[in-house]
């Protein structure tokens, strides 16, 4: 006989708990949350039924801010205070965004931490700030309808963000008071929406052009497994730029020239937004704003004028595509679908483009600014424990390699760009000279093979080495880069275990040209780096000669050599320090080998006579131990 137990409903101690998470898309122009419900993911409605909230907040002197639509209406008459579009400068320092901060309607100020504060009537505030109010009013709407406190949230974020970036997303989420579970790529999230709706299996590209972000990534999805294969982009490279050069062109139409009030190019940049989402489906659409004498421009724009406009904007997202499938190893005929995500992609010229490109006509059955909610509520239902039983696995993917500075200027890369993660790569190194007790570690980003060339992101010293000989200590570096793409460097000395290690939490990250020319550069100058690394690694090599040479000499020429003995060895590293400020690598080379060889019996007598004295009065036992 078979017994079950019975209770009254919600009596039930096997009852599995349901825990509330849900998922974010903190986006440049609007944020949305999503959770699932009875098996399904939905987009989450605020109070007056929007599914959009606008990212938007406006701030008051005397009164706590307002964030959404009411802040975005309020944008044209107070501009200073508003502040829209925070997410393209999370991360990033005063002099990352000196080239852009004009065209802002915003005042700025800098810290010493390097990070922009935008002056407001409530003080100088940080772009993490912004949108970590963006983050608590989607917190409170979703406590709201789901009725308690959330367990855990997964937040979205571009997947060419850096890793400043990325930890100044996770800082706003600490400050909103949310726990986050992960950080999940944008291109990914929508995978994850789009494969399991469509239960589609093969190569995909997700082409991501947002409000202010632009990414492509290409997946492959098998037996539940979303594995991203390569990840390009710009981050900042979105809408707003299409507003701005809708914007500029018709400021210059109207005959408006140099500098105009802030309200005035909040309310221009508002009529080139609506002509951009009026064109969509319009054939033309009329113009209006007012001049600087007070006058009204009126014209009209047609579709086919609008697309010449920007087709320079959509042709460079077509480059970072290149480079995607260049490093995936795939030519187009290997993509199975592309799918469009974020509200750029509405434009029917970039739509004609990507199908011109992949050959293909692209997905757009996917509501475009859903999607990456859905997926990251999708991710979070799984992160939280409601669906403990689920295989699906997702392999994301580091933007750009990592790796630390060695003798010479070198970048030893430790994590190549495009690796799967979250990953833990080490590596041995060891001192360059006689006694050295510490050591200078520089974590650096990039795809080049000088320091010079590359973008520094943190140092720390590894102090207490034993003073041991040139070559004898041995220093383990770990990298480790987490789920949510951020960083964290170890090293350790093998014989004596001591150690240190930092969490790298730069203050502002790359900017967007400078992710573009490591990339450009890497390819441009790879046969110019591979010599500059040759040229580099043969100097290091002969200044440790030199040195050892040296205190050869200095400790046991007396006794060891005769008057022509030593004047060759002294003439061969003359030589070779003259060699040695040229650049002529097989000149160096050459010096090199010629000390080497005058050297070679000197080292072998220093070696007998050494290891003698070590022995001599010792019972073989002794030397055994």
């Amino acid at each position: 006989m078979v017994l079950f137990q019975i209770s009254e409903p919600g009596e039930t101690k096997l009852q599995r708990q349901h825990h509330l998470a849900v998922g974010i898309d903190l986006g440049t122009t609007n944020s949305l949350v999503a959770t699932v419900r009875d098996g399904h993911a939905q987009t989450m409605v605020d109070a007056q039924g929007n599914h959009h909230c606008p990212s938007v907040v406006r701030y008051f002197a005397d009164s706590a801010p307002v964030v959404g639509q009411a802040a975005k209406d309020a944008a044209y008459q107070d501009p200073l205070n508003t502040i829209a579009s925070a997410k393209r400068l999370l991360g990033r320092g005063v002099a990352d965004i000196e080239t852009t901060a004009n065209k802002l309607p915003y005042e700025f100020s800098g810290t010493d931490c390097g990070m922009p504060f935008i002056q407001t009537v409530a003080g100088d505030i940080s772009p993490v700030t912004v949108s970590a109010e963006i983050l608590k009013t989607l917190m409170r709407q979703a406590e709201a309808d789901l009725g308690g406190e959330l367990d855990g949230v997964v937040i979205t974020v571009p997947a060419y963000f850096d890793d400043a970036q990325r930890q100044a997303t996770k800082d706003a989420a600490r400050l909103a008071g949310l726990k986050v579970l992960r950080l999940l790529n944008e291109p990914t999230a929508a995978a994850v929406a789009y494969g399991l709706d469509s239960g589609s299996e093969g190569v995909h590209v997700v082409y991501d052009f947002g409000g202010g972000t632009f990414d492509v990534s290409i997946l492959r999805f098998s037996r539940g497994v979303f594995e991203v294969m390569a990840t390009a982009g710009d981050s900042a490279l979105g809408g707003d730029d299409v507003d701005r050069v809708l914007a500029e062109w018709m400021m210059a139409e109207a005959g408006l020239s140099g500098e105009i009030e802030h309200s005035h190019l909040r309310r221009v940049i508002g009529e080139a937004n609506r002509a951009k989402e009026a064109l969509t489906t319009a054939d033309s659409v009329s113009l209006s704003i007012e001049t600087t004498e007070g006058s009204l421009w009126q014209s009209t724009l047609s579709r086919v004028n609008f697309e010449a406009l920007i087709e320079p904007l959509i042709l460079r997202t077509l480059r970072p595509c290149r480079r995607a499938l260049r490093d995936a190893g795939l030519a187009v005929g290997d993509i199975q679908d592309v799918v469009m995500v974020g509200g750029s992609t509405r434009i029917p010229r970039v739509r004609e483009c990507v199908a011109e490109f992949f050959e293909r006509e692209p997905m757009v059955n996917i509501d475009p600014d859903k999607v990456v909610a859905v997926g990251a509520a999708i991710q979070a239902d799984i992160l939280v424990g409601n669906k403990p039983g689920d295989e699906m696995l997702l392999l994301d993917v580091i933007p750009l390699s990592l790796g630390l500075e060695t003798m010479g200027g070198l970048i030893e890369k430790l994590v190549p760009r495009n690796t799967t993660i979250p990953v833990v790569r080490a590596q041995e190194f060891t001192t360059f000279k006689d006694g050295q007790t510490a050591m200078s570690i520089h974590v650096l980003q990039g795809e080049r093979e000088l320091v010079t060339d590359s973008r520094s992101l943190a140092r720390f010293e590894l102090r207490g080495i034993p003073p041991m000989n040139a070559g004898a200590a041995r220093i383990r570096v770990t990298f480790q880069v987490d789920a949510d793409g951020l960083l964290s460097v170890s090293a350790k000395e093998l014989t004596s275990g001591v150690e240190s290690s930092i969490e790298i939490r730069p203050s502002y990250g790359l900017t967007d040209g400078e992710v573009e020319k490591m990339l450009a550069d890497s390819l441009l100058y790879a046969e110019d780096d591979v010599k500059k690394r040759r040229l580099h690694e043969q100097l290091v090599d002969s200044a440790r000669l030199i040195e050892a040479v040296e205190a050869a000499l200095k400790m046991d020429a007396d006794g060891m050599l005769t008057n022509k003995e030593c004047v060759t060895i002294k003439a061969a590293l003359v030589a070779l320090k003259e060699k040695q400020q040229g650049e002529d690598i097989a000149l160096i080379k050459a010096a090199h080998d010629k000390l080497e060889r005058a050297t070679s019996d000197f080292a072998a007598r220093r070696m007998d006579i050494h290891i003698n004295e070590a022995l001599s009065g010792k019972l073989l036992d002794q030397i055994v131990d």
